[in-house]
């Protein structure tokens, strides 16, 4: 595996590299990073994954300085993977010079978690949009978890016509349910046994909708009722529709194999997020 950390070295690595498949990451990787890049070993010949750690994505009162740092770990993990390329820039490299141009990400950006973290999504677009500038890929692989991003990320590649394929890859999560996330480190051992619960209520909420249930808010106060009960700071359970992560329609006409139940509540001072699709589709978003 090459280990790469400026873009004219990249530029020259890929030049004659055919069809490359790209994993950006934040790095503090897990098993849920190695299956997207078993993913995009699928839709490329050449898989390059990068890791920075993004301050543009982080607010003022975020965990910036205290992210995870494991480059050594994870260049072995990705080695391990069969990962052709780690692209690791430094700051200089992917913000020269202040970054007074960013993306504008679409309304959608305001709700759900863009309503708890301000600026989040503005941040990832317009790193998102230098990496794929960078590894000029002609896929990239996002995972389902952060299903709010991955719709944000495929609608900027829309509507700036880039010709890259986004791919997405379904959650990876523990034995007992969790799903799968960098932060999850953060988490004391009584927290991480009460974790799973997030996705438990989720689980429930929608199996209620796939049974017949259409009292979307009912269902949604409950389950924040539930997990404020058990201990958690919600800041959000919603059902949307997963085509634009719309509000459903009040009286039920969408198909409950159109929605999907989201959530981010925190856990002590460790911020967790998740999602369900009422009815599982596998591969597809």
């Amino acid at each position: 595996m090459d280990i790469i950390h400026t873009g004219a070295e990249l530029a020259a690595r890929l030049g004659n590299a055919g069809r490359v498949a790209f994993v950006p990451t934040m790095g503090n990787l897990h098993a849920g990073h190695y299956a997207l890049c078993r993913i995009a070993r699928q839709h490329g010949g050449t898989v390059v994954t990068s890791i920075f750690v993004n301050r543009l994505q982080f607010g003022p009162n975020e965990d910036f300085d205290r992210y995870p740092r494991t480059l050594a770990v994870d260049r072995a993990g990705l080695e391990r993977e069969g990962v052709d390329v780690l692209f690791a820039p430094h700051e200089q490299e992917m913000y020269p010079t202040p970054q007074v141009y960013r993306v504008q990400p679409p309304p959608l950006a305001d709700e759900l978690d863009g309503a708890f973290r301000p600026g989040f999504f503005g941040g990832v677009c317009t790193v998102v949009l230098k990496l794929f500038n960078f590894v000029r890929p002609d896929a990239a692989v996002f995972g389902k978890k952060d299903r709010q991003q991955l719709k944000i990320v495929r609608g900027m590649v829309q509507q700036f016509n880039l010709p890259i394929e986004i791919v997405p890859a379904e959650t990876v999560r523990a034995d007992d349910g969790l799903a799968l996330s960098s932060r999850n480190s953060y988490l004391t051992p009584v927290e991480r046994a009460e974790a799973p619960n997030l996705y438990r209520v989720l689980r429930g909420i929608a199996d209620a909708i796939a049974g017949g249930r259409r009292d979307y808010a009912n269902l949604e106060a409950a389950g924040r009722a539930e997990l404020a009960a058990r201990g958690w700071q919600v800041d959000y359970v919603a059902v949307r529709h997963g085509l634009a992560l719309r509000i459903p329609h009040p009286e039920g006409f969408d198909h409950p194999n159109l929605l999907i139940v989201l959530a981010a509540a925190r856990l002590g001072t460790t911020r967790l997020i998740d999602n369900v699709d009422v009815i599982p589709q596998y591969g597809r978003d």
